[in-house]
């Protein structure tokens, strides 16, 4: 049985009539750029979220640049972020004139921690980028106990949920991708920027639009990067479903423990108090390059998605300096993605698993 690394066409099957008509109304409005669909979904995502504001923005990229220079960090600010991540959640921090400052993670959660932020702060810091990894969540209040606020880079994490609330609301401020494979995916790029803090998604609101209020006076130097109204429409018709499709991420995690994975791989931990909604399963081996060709040759999807941690990347190497972060340069090399989707099946997961106990043998 073939089973792939991402599902994302048998989810949204459901919804091709509904969401053809929501591009089809937008069509029919002639408002493409900051209209009404734009302004209804952030008023929807900011309540999903738990919090009071949610401003869309082109790209999560453009999302941390943007919410950081929101919250006053700028040229000569320090920003801590981890390096087991996507290089995007460092790339962002330059355009500001603030330097990525690079810390390790917790080796079972993947996320950082406050004693992995405290050992990388500098007088300079101004803020820490703490990612969802994979889904997981970082302790936002544990590092703001350090005294520095948290941007919560939440690009996996739509549909978690944890005692202290979702993603996007525990810190001073969050930012979410709506890259196509998300857990809530648009049909291009889209994300956004969530909020409590009424001055910060102003100033969000703003930067986004060129550092304007009406396209007349530029208090700022700013970006054209604003959610397109086609894609929030999309986004509207998915919104509703993202906590059942967690749901089924959630149930997935437990077909593999099921099915006896973690007798043949080490298996992600959940934060304490959290329920990941699993964007990616990802497992560790010693073996784990042998075991992904093994699997392709199976037709099991799996994927090793940060063999070289940004650190390590040759446009951060003269940043990073000579920085050692020993669980991140493990995690790189152990680490496998294998398939995850809001349906994946017992029959799928003890599928995957045979496949590993094979390959392992």
């Amino acid at each position: 049985m073939a089973v792939p690394l991402f599902d994302t066409t048998t989810p949204l099957a459901s919804l091709h009539a509904e969401i053809d008509a929501a591009i089809a109304g937008v069509v029919a409005s002639r408002k493409f750029i900051l209209g009404p669909q734009v302004g209804a979904f952030e008023a929807e995502f900011a309540a999903f979220c738990g919090t009071r504001h949610a401003v869309g923005v082109a790209n999560g990229t453009d999302a941390i640049t943007i919410a950081l220079r929101a919250m006053g960090v700028g040229p000569g600010d320090d920003v801590v972020v981890p390096s087991f991540t996507f290089y995007a959640t460092a790339e962002a921090v330059p355009p500001t004139g603030a330097r990525p400052v690079f810390c390790d993670v917790d080796p079972d959660t993947y996320c950082v921690t406050a004693e992995t932020v405290a050992a990388a702060m500098t007088p300079a810091t101004k803020a820490v980028v703490a990612v969802h990894l994979f889904g997981n969540l970082a302790p936002v209040a544990d590092i703001e106990a350090l005294g520095v606020p948290v941007l919560e880079d939440a690009a996996q994490a739509a549909g978690t949920r944890s005692a202290a609330g979702r993603p996007g609301a525990l810190g001073r401020a969050g930012t979410f991708s709506f890259f196509p494979s998300k857990n809530l995916g648009c049909y291009g790029d889209g994300g956004a920027i969530t909020t409590g803090d009424d001055a910060l998604a102003e100033a969000a609101r703003m930067l986004r639009f060129h550092g304007s209020h009406d396209k007349v006076t530029y208090e700022h130097v700013g970006y054209n990067s604003r959610l397109d109204e086609l894609q929030a429409a999309i986004l509207r018709v998915q919104l509703p479903l993202v906590d059942d499709w967690a749901a089924g991420r959630r149930a997935a995690a437990r077909h593999y423990e099921d099915a006896g994975l973690g007798e043949l791989v080490s298996l992600p931990a959940a934060t304490a108090g959290c329920e990941p909604a699993w964007h990616l399963y990802v497992v560790r081996s010693d073996r784990a390059d042998e075991l992904a060709a093994g699997l392709g040759a199976r037709g099991i999807g799996a994927k090793a998605y940060y063999r070289v941690p940004v650190h390590r990347q040759p446009a951060m190497r003269a940043i990073a300096g000579a920085v050692s972060l020993p669980v991140t340069d493990d995690l790189a090399a152990t680490h496998l993605a294998i398939p995850m989707s809001p349906v994946l099946t017992a029959e799928q997961a003890a599928e995957v698993t045979a496949a590993v106990r094979a390959v392992l043998a």
